[in-house]
């Protein structure tokens, strides 16, 4: 008893030591504030930080640069949810009190989040989700919280390196760290991390996101036409930079990162249940897959109906097996048996080789009352959009911290991007952009702005409503967004098309590294689901303009990243040769349709009569014809017409207005002749010229006797008096006028 009962002492002391040093690094981050700082090629310094808040979190770091702040806080369940994926959420927001600012809404606090705000999180998300481990499927939460705001340094770079920190030095299991730089060019010099006022002059804003060794895991970007050599050279200068972020992480886990938590063994179907499900299901799968005859929804409808199949044949031999593995084993084999067939057949599933383009069909001026619009479709891809020119008072106004953190205070182009459910054959409900239509729309947007001229006089509306999908909807929309601008007559310097190049890859888990893979261009739905990488990339024939970059793989080798660029850029070439047979440059000839504006100098004397008090005159002007008048500087306005007879109208009220007789001016203590057009209760209306606005003359100052009514004195209308003129009252800028005066 005396030796099990000293055992059980010894067992329990080594396990306490166990716990000590496994912890020890824990503990040493609790009692001081460990950081690192990493410094740049320019002089720019990141500082990465723990230790000081969130102690409860299971990681928490807090990224600097200059005087831009970032908390990341990560939280993880240590129990598995049911989800067969891994259920990440990155929450970004912008705080005003990080910026000394109050929010303008009528509560005075932030409410939902922004277009920007989701924008940011999606991006963060991109870069980290890679790099879970494939059974991880723990609730896992991401919480950006800005701290502190410059208005110089952009908190989204941080933000992706604070939460890379904040998860290796976490006990939750992740292959990284990695690191984020933005890369800019202004004239032929490259900048890390430009400031906002350097990233203003910019032609690129690229974000690029690596791990060690070079390996890329995000791209994300928009240029002004950028050149092929110049984009190589900013991603490979960018992963260079990312390399010193990713060791100082790597020092920081070391010296103050939690231990690992063990996963827990995921089941797995036994070997004879696998056999079986391969067996029912493999030669029927291959058939499919080389039938290059069917469709998106006939390959889906038959796939379906192979497992329905397959799944009630192994349930009635194995009753006990859980259906759910069952379902996930079915899946798996499915997408190897897809990947598998890509190298063996050197083929993918339509029948295409691997730089195949679609078939492309374009229509433009569908409908006679839209001002611009086109259908552009790429295989079973299908977009319609819409372009509508209004005046630049519909400009979109930006909230006070997106014009802090991107330096733009209003838009005058914005694109709209819908993707209904019918687009892929199914019911949903239609309400507010999920985070993925609204990242898409965004980056449409960012390929179509390059094109558009700054100075344009009108506020562009580009909608993008996708009709039918079967994957890279959001490049259809900026081929169709294109065509649609240049049927709405908008001089675009180029025509714009977007193209999503995939890959396939062969992967070593345990070298970490891609053996072999084959790059395929225009990617189909299945091959977006079932492959490694969508990459995006938007441009013109010069340059690029605008890619996007989601990797599924932990990292992709520089190489591979080069030749899916070179892959897109004669992909997008080919592109714009059939979009330019449909229509090669900007309409010429005017639709009927049309708004018109034009600018009109005023001389400063004439300013007040087309104003009107109170803007009397612009405001009728519009309620009569639709005519809107904006104010440029002194003597500048302009003017808006929703059509060349609007125009007309407005411009002939306009004239008058301006050669308008010029009211006299009234000398204080004049005596002039006053003729009533009006009698009231109170006193008379009186003009003193012609298209004078009415002046009271009030009982009181009527006669030097007390007047109950003007009919008293056997006043009426049409009859002139002889009044004194007193200036205007200072408080309510009235005529003071007087008859009684004159009667001494």
């Amino acid at each position: 008893m005396f030796a099990i009962n000293r055992h059980k002492r010894l067992k329990n002391l080594i396990n306490f030591r166990k716990y000590v040093e496994n912890n020890v690094r824990y503990f040493a981050a609790k009692l001081k504030d460990p950081e690192v700082t990493i410094p740049f090629a320019n002089g720019r310094n990141l500082t990465i930080s723990t230790g000081q808040y969130a102690r409860m979190a299971d990681g928490c770091a807090v990224a600097t640069i200059g005087d831009t702040s970032v908390m990341v806080t990560v939280v993880s369940k240590t129990k598995s949810s049911s989800a067969g994926f891994l259920p990440l959420v990155v929450d970004y927001r912008q705080k005003s009190a990080a910026a000394g600012r109050i929010p303008t809404n009528f509560l005075r606090r932030e409410l939902g989040p922004s277009e920007r705000e989701i924008l940011t999180s999606r991006l963060i998300d991109r870069s980290l989700r890679p790099l879970f481990p494939d059974n991880y499927n723990y609730e896992t939460q991401l919480v950006c919280n800005m701290l502190a705001v410059d208005g110089i340094n952009s908190p989204d770079v941080a933000s992706i390196n604070a939460a890379s920190a904040a998860l290796s030095l976490s006990d939750i299991p992740w292959n990284g760290p990695i690191g984020a730089v933005r890369v800019g060019l202004i004239d032929t010099e490259m900048i890390v991390n430009p400031t906002r006022k350097e990233l203003q002059q910019s032609g690129l804003n690229l974000i690029v996101s690596a791990t060690k060794r070079n390996l890329v895991v995000m791209l994300e970007g928009n240029a002004d036409n950028i050149l092929h050599q110049d984009l190589s050279k900013a991603i490979k200068l960018g992963t260079k930079e990312v390399q010193h972020i990713v060791n100082g992480i790597e020092e920081l886990q070391k010296s103050f990162g939690m231990p690992k938590r063990i996963l827990e063994v995921p089941q797995v179907l036994s070997a004879e249940i696998y056999e079986a499900l391969r067996s029912l299901s493999e030669m029927r799968v291959k058939e499919i897959f080389k039938n290059y005859t069917l469709d998106k929804l006939e390959r889906d409808n038959a796939l379906n109906n192979i497992r329905m199949d397959v799944l009630d044949k192994i349930r009635q031999s194995f009753p006990d097996v859980d259906l759910n593995l069952l379902q996930d084993g079915y899946n798996k084999l499915v997408k190897s048996i897809f990947r598998e067939l890509i190298f063996e057949e050197e083929k993918r599933c339509d029948g295409r080789q691997f730089d195949d383009i679609r078939n492309i069909s374009c229509k433009v001026n569908m409908y006679k009352p839209l001002h611009g619009s086109a259908m552009f479709q790429r295989g079973q891809t299908q977009v319609f959009c819409t372009v509508t020119l209004d005046s630049h008072e519909s400009a979109m106004k930006l909230d006070p911290m997106a014009i802090l953190t991107g330096g733009v205070k209003e838009k005058n182009f914005f694109l709209h991007y819908e993707f209904p459910p019918f687009a892929t054959k199914e019911t949903g409900k239609i309400g507010p952009l999920g985070r993925r239509e609204m990242g898409h729309g965004a980056l449409a947007e960012k390929g179509l702005i390059p094109t558009v001229p700054h100075e344009y006089p009108f506020t562009i509306r580009l909608t993008s409503e996708v009709l039918e999908s079967n994957g890279s909807s959001s490049m259809a929309s900026v081929c169709g967004g294109s065509l649609a601008l240049m049927d709405a007559g908008v001089p675009v310097n180029a025509a714009a098309a977007g193209v999503a190049i995939g890959l396939v890859t062969k992967y070593d888990e345990d070298k970490k590294n891609v053996t072999d893979y084959r790059v395929l261009t225009d990617l189909l739905g299945i091959e977006d689901y079932m492959g490694d990488m969508d990459f995006k990339v938007a441009g013109t024939k010069k340059g690029f303009t605008a890619l996007q970059a989601d990797i599924k793989i932990p990292g992709l080798p520089l190489k591979i990243v080069m030749e899916a660029i070179e892959k897109a850029s004669d992909a997008k070439k080919t592109i714009l040769g059939i979009m330019s047979d449909c229509l090669s440059k900007p309409r010429s000839d005017k639709k009927e349709n049309w708004p018109v504006c034009k600018k009109l100098e005023v001389e400063a004397h004439k300013r007040a009569r087309l104003l009107g008090i109170g803007g009397i005159n612009l405001k009728k002007l519009f309620a009569e014809t639709g005519v809107q008048v904006s104010q440029i500087d002194d003597t500048t306005f302009q003017i808006f017409a929703p059509s060349q007879n609007a125009m007309d109208e407005g411009e002939e009220i306009i004239t008058k207005l301006l050669n308008a007789e010029r009211a006299p001016e009234l000398e204080f203590g004049g005596i002039y002749p006053a003729k009533i057009v009006e009698l009231r209760d109170i006193g008379v209306m009186v003009t003193l010229y012609p298209g004078m606005p009415p002046a009271l003359l009030h009982n009181s100052q009527l006669d030097q006797r007390k007047v109950a009514h003007p009919t008293a004195l056997g006043l009426d209308v049409g009859q002139e008096l002889q009044v004194k003129y007193f200036g205007r009252d200072p408080v309510s800028g009235l005529m003071r006028l007087s008859r009684k005066v004159l009667q001494r």
